[in-house]
């Protein structure tokens, strides 16, 4: 059984950042989520000082819309990447300025766009052409003029991807080969500004060459496009993706290789346009290694030839350690937190506290399973 966290130097089997979570847990009920704001800030200086400094740093929300997360993210100078109304509310809520928000997603509802016009945000990644249609009509009914990005699902797909996001039939993004009738509605409009274009190709990549020329791709589309169109773009979205490793058989990502290897890609793109910015957006990366769930096995049973550690956190907290939505399911690492009473050295079905046989974090595990570092981190997702 695996131990802590891969590649988190602030998370150990007794302690987040000097904290030991026997005080967690006096302050705090189990089960509990806990951040390391040290760990959140050594991944981000490490990817900062690694990738070329061109690039912009954007927070995706989706991966853990934790207020405390977003403020120190946001003082370390990332960007805010929302795809709800709980999400934009929560970042304005923490004092993020409205250009530094971007709002994402292919089924944005009025009360969204509106809110979005309302605020000013830096822009609204169009999925459709419908939504350029609706959202120039609300932003005309309001008076002001909103900035969008268009989505593209570009003809080329996201190599090495764990899940494939473009380049494939899907609900993201305007296809490539409809682009000339997406330009040709916002170049009808009076209400929306075209900025530049979003293209995410896919998520949990681990292989840095697939992530340089990812990259490449992205930004020969935008440099055609701009040919092509006579436009020159405030900023190319080129998604993120950057994977974390959750088991020991995966590589980490060797993000001093990636930079290497974005650095005259990037250089070259901005020479051509120096005032366009370069976005990558990163939720899983700059937070995951950053976290742990805590559990507290409450009960220790047998069960004919079987025995079962039934926790007071499972799949009702924690469904990607449950294997929920995923094909294949794998224990994910646990550790013991604490020591084991004697006489209970058995190998556990270890539970959460549900009414069915799937909430199950992990499968014929050691000993007494009290802390749970699972989804190999933690901290999103």
């Amino acid at each position: 059984m695996s131990a802590f966290p891969p590649d988190s130097q602030f998370i150990s089997a007794e302690n987040i950042d000097d904290i030991p979570y026997q005080r967690l847990a006096d302050k705090v009920p189990t089960p509990f989520y806990a951040y390391s704001a040290s760990q959140i800030k050594a991944d981000f200086a490490a990817l900062k000082k690694s990738l070329p400094d061109e690039i912009h740093y954007f927070y995706s929300l989706k991966a853990n819309p934790n207020k405390t997360i977003v403020q120190l993210l946001s003082r370390e100078g990332t960007g805010c990447e929302v795809c709800s109304l709980a999400e934009l509310e929560t970042v304005i809520r923490q004092g993020i300025p409205a250009g530094d928000i971007i709002f994402v997603g292919p089924g944005k509802h009025i009360a969204e766009l509106t809110q979005c016009c309302r605020i000013g945000i830096k822009a609204v990644v169009i999925e459709s052409i419908e939504e350029i249609k609706l959202l120039n009509d609300i932003a005309a009914s309001m008076g002001v003029i909103q900035t969008i990005a268009l989505r593209i699902n570009p003809d080329f797909t996201g190599e090495k991807a764990k899940l494939v996001m473009s380049g494939k039939p899907r609900q993201f993004g305007i296809d490539e080969q409809l682009l000339p009738q997406a330009f040709a509605c916002v170049g009808q409009q009076s209400n929306v500004r075209l900025a530049g274009i979003h293209i995410y190709l896919g998520t949990r990549i681990l292989d840095w060459q697939a992530l340089a020329k990812n990259t490449l791709n992205i930004l020969s589309l935008a440099e055609s496009l701009q040919d092509i169109y006579k436009i020159d773009f405030d900023f190319v979205d080129v998604g993120g993706g950057f994977g974390v490793r959750y088991f020991d058989k995966e590589k980490p990502l060797d993000i001093v290789a990636l930079g290497e290897a974005l650095a005259p890609v990037i250089h070259n793109y901005h020479d051509k346009f120096p005032r366009c910015k370069i976005i990558v957006e990163l939720g899983r990366y700059l937070i995951a290694r950053a976290g742990i769930f805590v559990t507290r096995v409450n009960y220790l049973k047998p069960s004919r030839d079987e025995w079962f550690a039934v926790c007071d956190g499972g799949a009702n907290c924690h469904g990607s350690a449950a294997g929920i939505n995923s094909l294949i399911r794998r224990n994910f690492p646990m550790a013991r937190l604490g020591e084991t009473p004697a006489g209970t050295q058995h190998r556990y079905q270890v539970t959460g506290p549900l009414c069915t046989p799937t909430d199950l974090l992990g499968e014929k595990t050691d000993g007494e399973l009290r802390g749970v570092s699972s989804r190999t981190p933690s901290g999103g997702f």
